[in-house]
């Protein structure tokens, strides 16, 4: 397989001249970024270019390729644990079984317990059900462990609950991981971004690019400013670097 680097201003770039090498489609491609494009003092001097790793991706490969390989999230690496640490509790054993819509939520909860109990973490786990999901809220003591930098220890624990649960993939409650109400306090403040955001898009007429956001978050600024006449959101970008840009309405 042939392996080819390719460089540009941002890894949008670069990717698009991966895909003019083969002609071929994003989708058609496996990518590797190897560094980001930065634009360097005052956008001049001691900028580097994005590049990347690319190659077609084999017959295999593609067919079992996720449908959309951009909104899948990554798990972030999981807290390291002693090396001479054992758990306080036997883990329980995984059944082969699918498991009933009403033992869902315990399973999870149990899975959760025995993650924990590994990390030496002595934290409560409670359960509520609802119709749509399953919400896990852990006891924590404030200081911001189990959240982490923008909550990515939150939703590495979330990523592999639902993993574990719901192996075989598709149909299922949407099992989500909380700590001291962390995901009500990072939607709001998502909401209330969005908002300044927009209106100074609408006021100044230039589109705004906003940070990285895994798939939840940026769900959270589409539906924010969905009913916002004056201004059109878009995602661009691969996987982890995925981007929001606000963009006033009716402008290319």
């Amino acid at each position: 397989m042939q392996v080819l680097e390719f460089e540009g201003k941002t890894i949008d770039e670069a990717i698009e001249r991966a895909c003019n090498e083969w002609q071929v489609s994003r989708g058609k491609l496996n990518i590797e970024i190897i560094a980001e494009g930065t634009s360097g003092f005052l956008g001049l001097l001691g900028g580097k270019k994005a590049k990347i790793k690319a190659s077609l991706l084999s017959l295999e490969e593609e067919l079992n390729s996720p449908a959309v390989r951009s909104e899948t999230p990554s798990p972030v690496k999981a807290a390291k644990m002693p090396a001479d640490s054992s758990p306080k509790s036997p883990a329980a054993p995984f059944p082969e079984t699918e498991l009933t819509e009403g033992k869902t939520a315990a399973r999870a909860k149990t899975i959760l317990e025995g993650i924990l109990s590994h990390m030496n973490l002595d934290c409560p786990v409670t359960t509520l059900e609802t119709g749509e999901k399953i919400i896990l809220n852990i006891t924590g003591n404030g200081d911001g462990l189990l959240i982490g930098r923008r909550g990515q220890n939150l939703d590495a624990l979330q990523y592999i609950v639902n993993k574990a649960v719901h192996k075989s993939g598709n149909g299922r409650k949407m099992i989500i991981v909380d700590t001291e109400s962390y995901r009500q306090r990072r939607e709001e403040s998502l909401t209330e971004l969005a908002a300044k955001i927009g209106e100074k898009v609408k006021k100044t007429r230039k589109a705004v690019t906003l940070n990285y956001l895994n798939a939840h978050n940026r769900r959270i600024i589409h539906m924010a400013l969905q009913d916002d006449l004056g201004i059109t959101t878009k995602s661009r970008g691969e996987g982890e670097y995925r981007k929001i840009i606000i963009v006033p309405a009716n402008k290319d």
